[in-house]
This record gives C-alpha cells, structure tokens and sequence, in this order.
C-alpha cells in the first residue's frame, strides 16, 4: 500500500449524456466526459466553449459608470488636460497600465503613467503621489488594477481639484470610495453580468468603450494580466485569454518576445503556463524588488535592442528573487515549526523583502496545507507589512474583515489577502484567525484535495484524446486543466531519473500487458523504493504529448499515486538486510531468535512461532518483515491471517540455503545402504563416517539422515554413534519416518516461500489473507 498526498476527488459525469455528446460532436469519449463535467452537454454550449466567439463579449457601457467615465477621459483629451494612469506593482497591474496608456496615446491624449513603489509608497493610491500629480498639472487620474480600497486617497483626489476614477476588480469594501467613477464589476449595484474581470479585462472594457470597438491589438496584454492575476478562465476571461494567446503566437510586441527568449521558450509554444510560469513572474520581479517601471516600458517599447536590454534586466531581478525567496522561506519554515504549526500560520519578522513575501506564503501553505500569512517588520514605524494565502474553505478575507479594528489596512479575495498593519497586534490577530478556523473548519477541510476530471484506462489514452482535449484550453482557475485518474494499472517498470535522481519515471500497463503509458512523476523519485515490482498503482496527472526523434506518443505527468492494496518487497537473499535502521518496521520471526537480536534496536520483534502471540500482536502491524522460514504453512497462514491492516510486508525468509541444495536421498542410496548394513550388521559412524561418505561419493550428512530415518522406521538401532541392524524389522515405508517427512515438507516451505518467483509467492501470501477474511465472515 502506497497512500495518496492528497483526497482523490472523483467528479461523475452521467456515462448517457457522455455518450451522447460524444456522437453529436465527434469527441473522443474522454473529451465528451470533459464537457459533461463541466455542464457542456449541448452542441451550442460547446460550440460557444470551443470557439471564443467575440459576439458573447458584454457591452461595456453595462458596467456601472462606464459612460460617465469615458464621457469625461473624452472631454480631458479634448481639452488637452494632463491625464495619469495610476497603476500597480504586479503582472496584472503593468499590463493593465500599459494598455490604458497605449489606447489614450493612441486617442491623442495627453497621457502618462505611475506606478508606486512597493517599498516606499506600499500598494494602492496614496496621497503624495496625489499631489505630486496635481504640481505636474494633473487634473484627471484613472486607476487601473487598484483603487478600490483608497477612500482617503478619494477625498484627497476631490480637495485638491483632481477628478478619480477608478478601474478595479478586488473586492470592494462596505464603502466604496467617492470618486468622480467608480468602474468595478463586483460593486453590489453594477449590473455588469460577468463578475470576474482581472484588472487588465476592466482595462480592457474601459478601452473597447473608449474606441467604440475591441481593441484587438491589446489582447496580448489583457491576456497576460488575465491569466497571471489567476482569475477564473471562464466567460469573458475565457475569450481575452484564447484571443490573446493566439494573437502572440502569431505577432509577439518587442517586449514580450525578449521576455520569451529570455525565459527560453519558443513563440509558436505560448499557452497559459508560458504565461503563468515564465512571462508572469519576470513582470512580477520588477515591482517585487525595485520600480515596476521597466516591466510596463519593455510593453511599451518598439525597439527589439531596448526591449532586450529591459529583458535582460527583468530577467536578472527574477532570479535575484527566486534566491531571496529560498532564503525568506526557509527561515519562515523554521518560524512556523518553532510555533508548533498552528491551525494558521502567521510568520514575522524584520529585514524581510515585502515585494516576495506573499510568494512565501503560497510556498508555507504548500507544505503545511495551513492559511499563512508573511509579514515583514519595520521597527521604525512599528508596524509589519504582508501577504496571506488561504486554503478550500477558510475565508482569508471575511475572516479579516471580522477584525477591522486592527487591520487599517488590507484588501483581497477569499483565498488571498495583502495587509498593512500596527507589530503591537500581530500577535491578537493570529490567535484570532486560529480561534476562526478552529470553530470553522471540520477534519475534512485539513486534508488536501485533489480533484479528478476523468477516470479513464491506459487503452484511451491517446494522441487523439489529448489533441481533443488540448481544444479546451485555455486552462486555469474555473477551466483547470483536466486530471486524469489510471486505476489499477501495471507498473512494468519504475526507475529515478534526473542529476539528483528525484524524479520518477513509470511504464504502466494494462492487466493483458498490451498496451502501454510512460508517465513522468516530478519530485517524487522517493516513491522508486515504495513501489513493489507488479504493483497496482492509481495514478492521477495531466496528459501531454512527448515528442522525440520523430516519435509522438502520449504521456501522463503525474500529480499524485497509490496503491491501494498491501505490497510485497522482496529481499530474498539479501545478506546485508537490517544493517542500516532505516523507517519503522516490525520483524516477524519463527525460530532465529538469536540473529535476530543483531538487527536495529528501534524495531520491533514479535516471536510468531507461538499462535497466541500472533493474535495479540499483529492487528495493527502496518509495515511486518517475514524475517525467516516457519517449520509449517499453516504457522505463515495464520500470520498472514492476523495482518488485517498490513500496508507493506518484506520478504527476507532467512533459511539455511546448503539444506534446500541438498537432495533427498533416493530410494537406491536407502537400498544399498540397507544393503551394507545387512552385510556388516553393525556400523560404527563415529570411527567409519567419514571413510565411508568418500568411497561413496556421498555427504556425511546423507548418511546420517538415512541412519535417522532408519532408527525412527525401527530397521536399526542407534546407540552412542553405533548403527545396528534389526532382526526381522516391521516392513514401513519411508514416509512415516518423522524425520523423512520433516524434510520433504522443510524443502516444499522453502521452495514455496524463499525460490518461488515473485509473482507466486505474492499470489500465495494473498491467497492465505484471502482464505482468512473469507473464513472470518
């Protein structure tokens, strides 16, 4: 038994709707179950999911304050007045800037852009940057991405003569700020039908309101923001992440291609992991570390030498900060540890970067499966600075809006938060956040889900079927890409790959062992030794096409496995066993005591010759050794038998190997032997043994046993060494001497258990559980 990281949760996808879209569609039956599962069971639905059809894009002037915002940035060009896009630090926040900015340059404004330091200014509006804005001659400001959140930013907006409006897409709080528009899709009285705008899309609608038409040339840059925001994939997101994806894969702006190259992918490739994994976090490290700037002028720029040069650097900043982020990690880990991983996890401390910290928390959340919050100390304002991630089923943000009165400051969704807030109350709001999740959350909500799209077998797994699949792209939150769960396969082969020998790779297989999947489990080289040869391994990962030396061939990247039933390791033969204490196990041992005693002292040892302590001891064994060779089958049957939670048994069967060599006598060794007894009628083993064994080309120990058996068959009698023969002995057959049958039956157990192949002895150890549980009910 290997168990899962993780609870498998199955969707189930009625088997008719499955099969009768896949006759409407022509889908392989893997791609049908995919639709179906995610309510798609007509062919309008599918069409509309398949297709990214720009008519379904919502009129932007739905959205509450739409018109009166674009009526007055139409009315400031007009009048040539100087416009400021105010925008954020992330990838969201310089693809929205750099998209607003482009389409009001493009409308003749006169335009130009802010984006606060995250480590001088913090995140959102603030008042400086207000007034400094009005000195330069400001007298519009258009937020993008932030803003929701700055009430006193607004007021400071209206005293000092500057018309706000707002673009955002975070939660709003109970008072939304007084700005001269508010434009946010989530405001309770917006009538905008879809909800989950990233700050690019909210961009993106302003700019099509704007233009009077979509801005097709910015689909690249509201798809960059859309997917590395982690908005769901869905609707209107749906589209501008499709649009946008294609629309790079054919023309890639300057900046993007340097980035790419930097990252060392291919243009043709680009998909929303590229995005999400490469393009995102080289934004990301620019307003992480230092300025946002140089992220939002390499999406300005037109010149391939300037952009490869701000490449460079953004590249050089990212990996600055996956060191620093290492580093802030590791120390936070200690923290948590130091406080005995409380229900939520919430780390400080000073020196801290504030631009990586909420990475960190994603990394603590990760590895304790805990809500986490990271924050950074600054002892000279006494206050601490960060982020917090959450897990399924704890509100990071309703939680901390039941605390307003010490959090002055934070902003967010149910699974992620950002934070200012006095070091004085650090300490009441983590006992405050445990005190809710402990009242909140149940057993289950600790555990970590993993949630299954398609069970499926190693037979349909194909080029096709992934092909088709590949057609629901783009993946991510609310469209996750699908998982695949493999039930029972055949592992044909196991082994570690990599430099470090960390990874896994497995064939598996059918039970015909016809067909065949390689599947490659990242970080999980490990597991090699925790899988048995033939065991039947579950499998749950997304499938991909691997492509080498002109060969494609379907592949599964795996996420999670298991195996389900007990496992056998076969150690046979292993003289080196027991030398290194390695995990808890417990030794099974029918009469080796004493070598025994020579194995580590943190194992457990259980005599199981004796069948009282087989019952009393064995119910909760787990992980059992079989350590050496019982004297019958019935005494392994009974152990077997008691091991009603065993997840692993290691098959040792110490045994003396010369005796399972040495071959019976045979019936014409016992002839002669009786033969030349009857001739010599006595005969002396302590003086003639030896000489004997020589002339006859025969062991000592043959001679001795034929003696044994002779003595027990009453032919001969044995006193002190001295054989002598019997006058007129009752006529027996060999087998009802003791010690002929002991030896027959010590061979058959070791020929059964210590040089069976693997695949008997595992079927014959389940057959004895098998014949247990069946007696048992």
């Amino acid at each position: 038994m290997l168990h899962a990281n993780a609870d498998w949760i199955i969707s189930a996808a009625p088997e008719e709707e499955v099969e009768a879209l896949q006759k409407k569609t022509g889908l392989t039956k893997i791609a049908a179950r995919f639709l179906v599962q995610r309510n798609i069971t007509d062919t309008d639905a599918v069409n509309d999911f398949l297709t990214f059809d720009e008519s379904k894009l919502h009129d932007p002037f739905l959205m509450k304050d739409m018109e009166k915002a674009v009526n007055r940035i139409k009315e400031a060009i007009a009048s040539e007045e100087k416009i400021l896009i105010f925008g954020d630090y992330d990838a969201d926040g310089v693809t929205s800037t750099s998209l607003l900015y482009s389409v009001l340059r493009k409308l003749g404004a006169d335009a130009g852009f802010y984006v606060p330091n995250r480590f001088t200014e913090g995140y959102g509006p603030n008042e400086p940057a207000f007034r400094h804005a009005k000195d330069e001659g400001v007298s519009l400001i258009v937020t993008v991405d932030t803003g929701i959140s700055g009430n006193h930013e607004a007021e400071v907006a209206k005293e000092i003569g500057i018309d706000l409006i707002i673009t955002d897409h975070h939660e709003p709080p109970p008072q939304v700020p007084d700005g001269f528009a508010v434009i946010n899709p989530k405001q309770e009285d917006c009538s905008y039908p879809f909800k989950e705008l990233a700050g690019a899309g909210v961009a993106f609608k302003l700019s099509h309101a704007l233009l009077g038409e979509i801005p097709k040339e910015y689909y690249d840059l509201a798809a960059v923001g859309t997917i590395a925001d982690l908005v769901p994939l869905l609707g209107e997101n749906r589209i501008i992440a499709a649009k946008g994806l294609r629309a790079m894969q054919s023309v890639l702006r300057p900046g993007l291609k340097a980035l790419l190259h930097k990252a060392g992918a291919e243009q043709a490739d680009i998909d929303e992991e590229t995005i999400g994994f490469l393009i995102g976090p080289r934004l990301n490290a620019a307003g992480r570390l230092d300025s946002a700037d140089p992220a939002v002028e390499l999406l300005l720029s037109r010149d391939p030498a300037e952009a490869e040069e701000i490449a460079l650097m953004i590249d050089d900043l990212n990996k600055e900060r996956q060191k620093i982020v290492k580093d802030i990690t590791v120390e936070a880990e200690a923290i948590a540890e130091e406080q005995g991983i409380p229900s939520v996890l919430v780390v400080a401390k000073e020196g801290w970067n504030p631009g990586v910290i909420g990475i960190v928390a994603s990394r603590l959340v990760e590895k304790y499966y805990r809500p986490a919050i990271v924050l950074s100390i600054d002892p000279e304002k006494g206050t601490a600075k960060g982020s917090a991630r959450s897990i399924a089923g704890f509100d990071m943000f309703r939680s901390l809006s039941t605390m307003r009165e010490i959090l002055p400051h934070f902003g967010g969704h149910p699974m992620a938060a950002g934070l200012t807030m006095a070091l004085d109350n650090v300490d009441e709001m983590r006992s405050r956040l445990v005190k809710i999740a402990e009242e909140t959350l149940t057993d289950e909500d600790w555990k970590r889900k993993l949630y299954v799209d398609l069970p499926a077998s190693v037979e349909e797994v194909s080029v096709e079927t992934i092909n088709d699949l590949a057609q629901m792209a783009p993946f991510g939150i609310g469209n996750p890409s699908p998982k695949v769960l493999l039930e029972n396969t055949i592992v044909e082969q196991s082994k570690k790959i990599g430099a470090n020998q960390d990874h896994l790779k497995l064939t598996l297989t059918n039970e015909n062992h016809d067909r065949a999947l390689d599947a490659i489990a990242f970080r999980m080289g490990e597991k090699h030794h925790q899988l048995s040869p033939l065991a039947k391994l579950s499998a749950v990962g997304k499938l991909s096409i691997n492509e080498w030396n002109g060969s494609v061939k379907p592949q599964m990247i795996v996420e999670d496995i298991k195996v389900s039933e007990w496992q056998l390791f076969d150690h046979r033969g292993d003289k080196r066993y027991g030398q290194k204490a390695e995990e808890e196990k417990t030794i099974l041992y029918f009469q080796n005591k004493e070598q025994v005693k020579h194995l580590p002292s943190s194992w457990r040892k259980i005599d199981v010759s004796a069948p009282e302590a087989v019952k009393k001891d064995l119910s909760e064994v787990t992980y059992a050794v079989l350590y050496d060779v019982p004297d019958t089958m019935e005494q392994i049957s009974q152990v077997m038998s008691e091991l009603i939670n065993i997840e692993r048994i290691d098959a040792v069967f110490q045994h003396e190997e010369e005796f399972f060599f040495t071959a019976l006598p045979s019936r014409d060794q016992f002839k002669w032997f009786y033969a030349f007894m009857q001739k010599r009628q006595r005969f002396d083993l302590n003086e003639h043994l030896t000489a004997l064994a020589k002339h006859k080309g025969w062991s000592e120990s043959t001679i001795t046993f034929i003696c044994e058996v002779f003595f027990e068959l009453e032919f001969v009698k044995m006193e002190d060494g001295l054989v002598t023969v019997r006058e007129e002995p009752r006529k027996q057959a060999l087998t009802a001497s003791p010690t002929y049958q002991k030896h027959i039956q010590k061979s058959r157990i070791q020929q059964e258990l210590c040089y069976s192949t693997f695949r008997s002895l595992k079927k014959q150890l389940d057959s004895m559980m098998i014949s247990a549980a069946s007696v048992s009910q």
